[in-house]
């Protein structure tokens, strides 16, 4: 049997509108109506789930989901970089964001590397696989981009060459202990 997993990106916050590194904020005004004009229009689900960040939980409901809270599923930890202006990073510490950048395995905030958090996705994937069954979440850019990287076998170097929009939708389907990305990037209604 086959998975199939439909992963929805939270909808935009100041965070995103700034490009900072995200806390745990709600939803601006926009992504509460962006996310509400989307009800209705995603298809049945066994399975649904989102982050713990309240930005996830918020998507869920306006898009009228019931869905639970997936522990493994939560952003990545930005350590002292959270809640801070990329452009703001960038000028103070140039080297460390430009290691952090080049190098999945760097963590110069001192919180999680994008290697890690690839590895925590992959891990959560190979699980679900187990259950075949259609599932919906809602999460983060960066677990996507991670889904994505695991799906097509990719290096973890091109994690920053998979950009993610506010409320766009990915889907992957999987057997046999792989992943394939069916779409990627798309509205919920494609």
């Amino acid at each position: 049997m086959t998975a199939r997993l439909i992963l929805i990106c939270h909808a935009s916050t100041e965070a995103v509108r700034k490009v900072a590194f995200a806390a745990d904020e709600p939803l601006d005004d926009i992504g509460r109506r962006d996310a509400a004009a989307l009800v209705g229009s995603l298809p049945h689900a066994d399975r649904i789930w989102a982050s713990p960040e309240l930005r996830t939980r918020q998507t869920a409901q306006e898009l009228g989901l019931n869905a639970a809270v997936q522990p493994a599923l939560r952003d990545c930890d930005y350590g002292a970089w959270r809640g801070c202006k990329f452009d703001d990073v960038q000028a103070r510490e140039p080297q460390a964001v430009a290691a952090w950048l080049r190098d999945p395995s760097a963590a110069p905030h001192g919180g999680e590397s994008l290697l890690a958090l690839m590895q925590r996705v992959a891990a959560w994937l190979a699980d679900l696989q187990s259950h075949h069954r259609r599932s919906i979440v809602v999460t983060h850019a960066t677990i996507i981009r991670a889904a994505i990287v695991h799906a097509i076998g990719a290096t973890p170097q091109s994690f920053w060459r998979i950009d993610i929009a506010p409320l766009s939708c990915t889907r992957l389907s999987g057997a046999e202990g792989r992943w394939n990305l069916v779409s990627a990037s798309c509205t919920p209604q494609a």
